[in-house]
C-alpha cells in the first residue's frame, strides 16, 4: 500500500459503514461518479456517490464498535471555531447537521460544491476523525455560519493612523489605570 492512501470509515446513506483506504485528496471518480476504496481485505469497490452520507478521515478503524467506529460524537460547535476556515453547517436529508470548516478557498464554489462535494474538519479535532468529505448528493443544504480568519495588525507599530475625510481626532481620556 502506498503512503499516500489514508484510513477511512465510509458513512452510508442507510447508516451501514465500510472500512477501508482512499487518497488524502481527488477521491471521486468524475466519470463513473464514485468513489474507488480499498477495503481492508484488499479488493478494490467502486462505492456510488449517491449511497454515501460521509467519508471519515480517521486515525484508526475501530470495527470492534458496529455503530460508530468513525467516533463522530459531537456533530456541532460548542463556540465560535478558532481555526481558520469557512464555518458552515450541512443539512442531510433525513434532518441530521452537521457542522464543519472549509477551506477559505474560491474553488470551493466553483469545483467542490458543484461538483462532487466538499472537504470539512470537524468540530472535535481530538476524535478519531480528523477530516469529512461530504458528497453533494448527500446534502440537503449548505448555510455558511461564519468566516473565521486570523487576527492581522491594522495600524502598524510606530506608524501614525491615516484619518479619513470627515474623521475626528477624539483624545482617549487617560483614567490612571496604569
Amino acid at each position: 500500500m502506498s503512503g499516500s492512501r489514508k484510513k477511512v470509515v465510509v458513512r452510508m446513506q442507510d447508516q451501514t459503514v465500510q472500512a477501508g483506504y482512499l487518497p488524502a485528496s481527488a477521491v471521486v471518480n468524475r466519470a463513473m461518479q464514485s468513489v474507488e476504496l480499498l477495503d481492508v481485505a484488499g479488493r478494490l469497490l467502486a462505492v456510488p456517490l449517491m449511497a454515501i452520507r460521509y467519508i471519515a478521515y480517521v486515525r484508526d478503524f475501530n470495527l470492534d464498535d458496529a455503530s460508530m467506529p468513525e467516533r463522530l460524537t459531537r456533530k456541532t460547535f460548542l463556540a465560535r471555531p478558532r481555526t481558520e476556515g469557512l464555518w458552515v453547517r450541512i443539512s442531510f436529508r433525513d434532518g441530521d447537521v452537521l457542522e464543519g470548516l472549509a477551506p477559505l478557498d474560491v474553488a470551493l464554489v466553483d469545483d467542490a460544491l458543484t461538483d462532487s462535494g466538499i472537504y470539512l474538519v470537524p468540530p472535535d479535532v481530538r476524535s478519531n476523525t480528523q477530516r469529512l468529505f461530504v458528497p453533494r448528493a448527500a446534502m440537503a443544504g449548505l448555510v455558511v455560519l461564519g468566516v473565521v480568519t486570523t487576527p492581522t495588525k491594522t495600524i502598524a507599530e510606530g506608524k501614525p493612523k491615516k484619518q479619513r475625510a470627515g474623521e475626528l481626532d477624539l483624545p482617549f481620556p487617560d483614567l490612571g489605570l496604569n
